[in-house]
């Protein structure tokens, strides 16, 4: 969609688009024929307002997500999609549902902080609680933008810009610019947003602000081509305020984090909350039929994901093989690796709850009412890996999960965005400053927080760079957020993240079934790897002329012709303020 179409309709459909709830917690006004003049009357319709945020304008933005963070960084396989290779094109559907998105949360977040502002029935503490979520959301939406498409334009007030008709000959600003602009959203956010801690009941609140906060002076950090000690100094500091004094905490059992019945808990700063209905087509979670076997869910031909595979770079990253015995893997010690991609061999006592739980050759092979309706017998997988993260299971499995049912392509599952685990990690690097290493008691203490709950071996001593880089692609892995890694490490190091999407192993397996099926009709007992079982590698990237950023969508480069010349620099904090 155009931008103009954006800022346009952020104008006219906001109040339609709030009658979306994310849960219970976030309720949604009735739907009585109202308007801006008869609506944000007390504080419960003003909370009402921005309840859409969590939700209906990220709803295009998910599917990209998982595309562009995993599928670029080397975490998914996907046969012929562009992403694999960089070859994305500005007439691709998914990359203008990324932009549509973002620009959509853009708008609609200033639509919602207009209104509010003209509100005079709710009280100020709850107008500034909720121009601080929109707030938040607006620098979210734009620190995917910059990452994503480097130079953007800043639309800071979608009102300005209709009254004054230049929303077809906006500049973009130069990349500084925008996150100077980020950071002075959430600096503003911050200063209107309560300190709720946990008690938020999944509401964003001042940490959540401060936390993404710490995450953009880490990126921004090496912007210049070089790291920037004030802004590393800038993101540990806010990351420690968060460690020390949010009340958030890592959960107990790392898998836990990603199931229904835990959308809201003490670890996740930033997440999107969805709802399981259909109407309107934004507010629910869509993710499983992109990413589930087909029979997985127990919605007639609901998921068509099997042929999207964990990579088997990532699987190297957590030592694992798909060639290998499963019983060898008895042993592992990272217990993210069960809770991130299902192997052959691979139980799940959460999943298919009505049945005694998922059993993954079972539902591959087993003639009985249990799975092979769905595959049909047919191994699914190019790399030998599936999804666990995004996943709910069957209906029996959300109404446990959440007390209510699912739909066609319609889940609950929250989609957490910034956990206190990266906040962990971010403050963990940051610490480094402008070294390769640390030393530092409280930095090294942070990281093996993340890695104490992962079961895996802590470190002492010295905590290198390498290590923390390592340490989020397992901890975030199919979080949509790897690539963006990449990114910020090409800022300033442009060779070396080169170098490791370069190195990877991007390829595939044929002939799984070959191994898995004896193996599961044999009792679990004869394990032979099969001549029939190859590996093909992918060709070997040719990064010569990429950027790190994606091209603009045709329509917006149609519309506003600007968006193809130079980046305009623009001082941010004497053109835009916020003055409330």
């Amino acid at each position: 969609m155009k931008l103009n179409d954006i800022i346009k309709g952020a104008m006219v459909g906001m109040l339609a688009l709030s009658l979306t709830s994310c849960e219970e917690f976030l309720n949604r006004p009735t739907e009585d024929n109202y308007n801006v003049d008869n609506f944000y009357l007390n504080d419960e319709q003003c909370i009402q307002g921005v309840n859409y945020l969590y939700n209906s304008p990220w709803n295009d933005f998910t599917r990209p997500m998982l595309w562009v963070g995993e599928i670029m960084s080397g975490n998914v396989y996907q046969g012929e999609n562009k992403y694999m290779d960089f070859s994305v094109n500005s007439s691709d559907d998914d990359l203008k549902a990324l932009s549509y998105s973002l620009w959509a949360v853009n708008g609609h977040a200033n639509t919602v902080i207009l209104n509010i502002r003209n509100s005079e029935g709710p009280s100020q503490a709850i107008k500034n609680q909720c121009i601080g979520e929109a707030l938040t959301w607006k620098a979210l939406a734009y620190f995917y933008m910059v990452r994503t498409f480097g130079e953007v334009p800043i639309i800071h007030d979608n009102n300005k810009v209709l009254t004054s008709g230049e929303y077809n000959n906006v500049y973009k600003a130069t990349k500084a610019n925008v996150y100077e602009y980020i950071v002075m959203t959430l600096e503003k956010a911050m200063t209107l947003l309560p300190k709720k801690g946990p008690a938020a009941n999944g509401r964003l609140d001042y940490y959540s602000a401060e936390a993404l906060l710490a995450k953009v002076y880490l990126t921004k950090a090496g912007l210049s081509g070089t790291l920037d000690a004030e802004d590393l100094a800038a993101s540990a500091r806010y990351a420690k305020d968060v460690i020390d004094n949010s009340g958030r905490d890592l959960m107990a059992e790392y898998s836990d984090v990603f199931r229904l019945a835990n959308n809201i808990n003490e670890e996740c700063l930033i997440s999107f909350l969805w709802s399981a209905g259909r109407d309107p087509w934004t507010q629910q979670n869509r993710f499983q039929p992109e990413i589930a076997m087909t029979g997985f869910s127990d919605f007639e031909e609901n998921c068509w994901g099997g042929w999207t595979g964990v990579s088997v770079d990532l699987q190297d990253a957590f030592g694992v093989s798909a060639t290998d015995n499963p019983d060898t893997r008895a042993a592992e010690k990272d217990k993210r690796r069960h809770a991130t991609m299902m192997m052959a061999g691979d139980k799940y006592d959460y999943f298919w709850t009505d049945k005694g739980g998922f059993d993954l050759l079972r539902f591959v092979y087993d003639s009985e009412d249990y799975g092979k309706g769905g595959p049909s017998g047919s191994y699914q997988s190019p790399t030998g890996a599936n999804f666990v993260k995004h996943l709910t299971g069957r209906q029996a499995d959300h109404v446990a999960g959440t007390g209510v049912s699912a739909y066609n392509m319609a889940t609950a599952l929250a989609t957490h965005i910034l956990r206190f685990s990266d906040v962990l990690l971010i403050y963990a690097e940051a610490m480094m400053g402008t070294a390769g290493s640390t030393s530092d008691a409280g930095a090294i203490e942070a990281f093996n927080r993340v890695r104490r709950r992962a079961g895996v071996e802590e470190v002492t001593g010295t905590l290198t760079w390498e290590q923390i880089w390592n340490e989020r692609r397992l901890e975030l892995a199919l979080e949509g957020d790897r690539w963006y890694d990449f990114v910020r490490l090409a800022y300033y190091d442009r060779s070396k993240a080169e170098n490791y999407l370069k190195s990877q192993r991007r390829g595939y397996w044929s002939g799984l079934g070959a191994i898995y099926e004896p193996y599961y009709t044999s009792g679990y007992q004869e394990w032979t790897v099969s001549s029939d079982v190859v590996y093909t590698e992918a060709e070997v990237l040719n990064l010569d002329n990429f950027t790190f950023t994606l091209p603009f969508p045709t329509e917006d480069l149609v519309y506003n012709p600007r968006l193809a010349e130079p980046a305009v620099e623009v001082d941010v904090r004497a053109t835009y303020s916020y003055d409330f």
